[in-house]
């Protein structure tokens, strides 16, 4: 790994991903049967979000108690909930139709607040949880530690965001 660039593959990823996303939006929804109530996907979400938001902050915790180990799990496993999430979350968007949020009032405002900043930030995340990544798997710590800073806070943010949006948008599934 060391000795890899990564570089294409980081790009194809940040790039990739959000327009797969957007693509989503616009293509008809397939008729299919599949066995199970999919409306609780978006609870799975949350779900992963949640446990994705706890992670990060033990991550935190870890680190600056100097346990290098437990960090890098709690990390790691991090980013496989976000690929879980992730796919979840095409699984869902794909097979649904799409709900629109019908709250009123101040409320609403502050719904299309955490969804939009939410939105956008989970864009810029892919890149910035991959290089950061990469910086640690490579043992480049004086780089990671300087990514991670800005990579850490924003990632809280995009995983704690989804609960809400999710808490808001449940009724509306």
């Amino acid at each position: 790994m060391r000795n890899r660039n990564l570089t294409l593959p980081v790009i194809l990823l940040s790039v990739v991903i959000p327009l797969g996303i957007v693509w989503l939006f616009f293509v008809p929804r397939p008729n299919i049967e599949l066995g199970f109530n999919i409306r609780v996907l978006p609870l799975v979400e949350a779900l992963l979000n949640f446990a994705t938001f706890i992670l990060l902050l033990c991550s935190f915790y870890f680190i600056k108690h100097h346990n290098r180990r437990a960090h890098k799990i709690c990390n790691l496993t991090a980013v496989g909930l976000s690929v879980l999430f992730l796919l979840v979350y095409v699984t869902f968007h794909y097979l649904s139709p799409q709900a629109h949020y019908g709250g009123t009032g101040a409320v609403r405002y502050v719904y299309f607040f955490l969804l939009i900043t939410h939105i956008v930030l989970s864009a810029v995340i892919v890149p910035l949880v991959l290089i950061t990544l990469i910086r640690a798997l490579r043992g480049n710590f004086p780089r990671h530690k300087k990514i991670a800073r800005i990579t850490w806070p924003l990632w809280l943010y995009v995983t704690f965001s989804g609960v809400l949006v999710y808490v808001m948008m449940a009724p509306y599934y």
